[in-house]
C-alpha cells in the first residue's frame, strides 16, 4: 500500500508543478500582451496628436498667408 501511495503523490506533486508552471507562463504571457496593447495604444495616440498639431499649424500656416497676402494688396 505504501508503493501505490507513493506513487500517487508523486504523480500529484509532479501535477502539481505542471499547473503551477503553466500558471507562471500564462501570466508572464499575459503581461507582455498587455504591455504591447499599452505601448501600441500610446503610441496610436501619439501619432493622432501629431496629425491634430500638424492640422493646426497648417490651419494657422494658410490664415497667416491670407494675413500677409490681404496686407500687400493694395486698396482701391
Amino acid at each position: 500500500m505504501g508503493d501505490k501511495l507513493n506513487r500517487l503523490e508523486t504523480r500529484k506533486d509532479t501535477i502539481q508543478v505542471v499547473i503551477e508552471s503553466g500558471a507562471t507562463h500564462v501570466g508572464s504571457i499575459a503581461a507582455v500582451i498587455a504591455g504591447a496593447v499599452r505601448d501600441v495604444t500610446r503610441e496610436i495616440g501619439d501619432w493622432a496628436t501629431d496629425a491634430f498639431e500638424i492640422r493646426d499649424a497648417a490651419r494657422r500656416a494658410h490664415r497667416d498667408g491670407e494675413v500677409a497676402s490681404e496686407a500687400s494688396d493694395p486698396e482701391p
